[in-house]
């Protein structure tokens, strides 16, 4: 009798699990823009900036406060603006009262700059990176990546953009305006106790983690955006601990997805889903008509889970996520070229290293996270493809630290259009065997790793990442960092 009150326990669950926000959203508060934040050179010609990890109240909902972190303010951070070729340098604070740390996620840069777990900041002190930004324009993110807590630090807000722009973007003729039709939007889902406090409890038979059931837009809870202009750029990250969105709008008017994680495409594609895991970004461009509303949606997952734990982990839901209302007249001044980008092409027939990789639980080939163990090594100017195959039937995703990748391949099959561009996180849907290859150029550093790991943030932390160095010619994996205070270990 136990067992059968148990399994309609489960059955009962089950059936109430899915989500549907759908026409329930209020909409009522303006789309915060996070600030663009301020710089000034040193005496080297670098741009500095200041950044202050700090603990704070927001509210969110009606009644009391909610505690968050964020970075020069209460919750979520500026976002940061640069160019390719100009030096960059940061003096990050640690003012909330444990150690995190700040990672520059897409960033191509030395790794003892990246900002892992590694890079860690003690409370009360600074960290002072610095390097030269040499990539292609594109939408890249920063928070922290502190080993077994990112989940954690994440959740409570530490989160910002990363803008890069060239002098390719600068010739195009796309929406650029930031804040007006250029627009970051940082979605990620939240849970809220009964004081209206964070809540980051895993739901029952949840594998992925914590799964919300209110929306943040940058911040903003319910929001919507007064809409100017025709064409629209939304930068879109999926700044969530663990959900999955499937992006489209509420009337399914197609839209142009002209940027993936590392820039640019080659040319717009047009769709009306997209797919974004956590951490991945998405540039896409929407034509509005004046006079009108219509609402961004995510929509229940068509692929990234195998049985029934879609439903458990949030893929069957469906949530409104931002209105749109338009303007009267709309300014009708910019385009999507025919041609943005360059298509990825590295030469694979010259490949250094095949690796293969293989996602299951929360380990990689079997390995949890080891902070004093380095998996491997890779020649600085050379390529190599890695082999990733998710086999357990789990969500989960894989991004690398330091490069952006070309997929080569899923089961031998060309890659779609969303994921002909340069990536640095990709989706894994279960039992494809996925190959990236990808160029380690310009920095080595026998003693400083770089991470791979799934970005499920509660899958990293219980260990589903690994560590690789950058070696010059010759060279060997040097000492292990490890994890009291950043001293070394022969």
């Amino acid at each position: 009798m136990v067992v059968l009150s148990s399994v309609g326990a489960v059955a009962v669950f089950y059936n109430q699990a899915k989500l549907d926000t759908v026409g329930k959203v209020a909409f009522d508060k303006e789309l915060a823009v996070p600030p663009l934040a301020d710089s000034k050179p040193d005496s080297s010609g670098a741009r500095v900036f200041n950044l202050d990890v700090r603990s704070g109240e927001t509210q969110f909902l009606p009644g009391d406060a909610t505690a968050t972190w964020g970075v020069n303010g209460a919750f979520l951070g500026p976002t940061i603006r640069a160019r390719r070729g100009e030096e960059v340098a940061f003096a990050i604070t640690n003012s909330v009262d444990v150690q995190t740390s700040i990672h520059w996620h897409g960033m191509h840069l030395p790794a003892a700059m990246d900002g892992g777990p590694h890079q860690v900041v003690a409370p009360g002190e600074v960290w002072d990176p610095r390097w030269k930004i040499d990539q292609p324009a594109a939408t890249l993110w920063y928070h922290p990546h502190l080993h077994g807590q990112t989940a954690d630090h994440v959740y409570r807000g530490v989160a910002g953009m990363f803008i890069l722009d060239d002098e390719n973007s600068d010739k195009l003729n796309l929406p650029d305006e930031y804040g007006v039709d250029d627009i970051p939007m940082i979605v990620q889902d939240r849970k809220f106790d009964g004081d209206n406090q964070f809540d980051d409890s895993a739901p029952f038979l949840s594998n992925g983690g914590v799964f919300g059931d209110e929306i943040l837009v940058n911040g903003t809870r319910g929001p919507y955006l007064e809409v100017a202009t025709r064409l629209v750029r939304l930068r879109l990250l999926n700044g969530s601990n663990s959900r999955l969105y499937n992006f489209g709008l509420s009337d399914d008017r197609p839209f142009k997805l002209i940027g993936t994680d590392g820039g640019l495409l080659a040319e717009a594609w047009e769709t009306n889903r997209l797919h974004l895991s956590p951490g991945e970004r998405a540039e896409i461009v929407v034509a509005f008509e004046p006079g009108e509303t219509v609402e961004l949606r995510s929509y229940p997952a068509e692929f990234g889970f195998k049985g029934t734990g879609s439903r458990t982990n949030g893929a069957d839901d469906r949530l409104d996520i931002i209105q749109f209302r338009t303007a009267a007249t709309l300014a009708d001044a910019t385009e999507i070229p025919a041609t943005m980008g360059t298509t990825p092409d590295l030469d694979t027939d010259d490949v250094a290293q095949v690796r293969s990789f293989e996602l299951s639980g929360t380990n990689i080939n079997g390995l949890r996270m080891d902070m004093n163990r380095v998996d491997f090594g890779v020649r600085e100017g050379t390529t190599e493809v890695w082999q990733v195959t998710n086999t357990n039937g789990y969500m989960h995703n894989f991004h690398i630290h330091d490069v952006q990748f070309q997929i080569v391949d899923i089961d031998g099959e060309k890659p779609p259009p969303h994921l002909s561009g340069l990536k640095d996180t990709v989706l894994l849907v279960p039992d494809r065997r996925y190959r990236l290859a990808m160029r380690f150029s310009d920095y080595n550093d026998r003693n400083s790793p770089y991470m791979f790991h799934c970005h499920l943030l509660t899958h990293e932390d219980k260990g589903m990442m690994g560590q690789f160095v950058v070696l010059g010619d010759d060279e060997e994996i040097g000492r292990v960092p490890s994890t009291d205070g950043g001293h070394d270990h022969p």
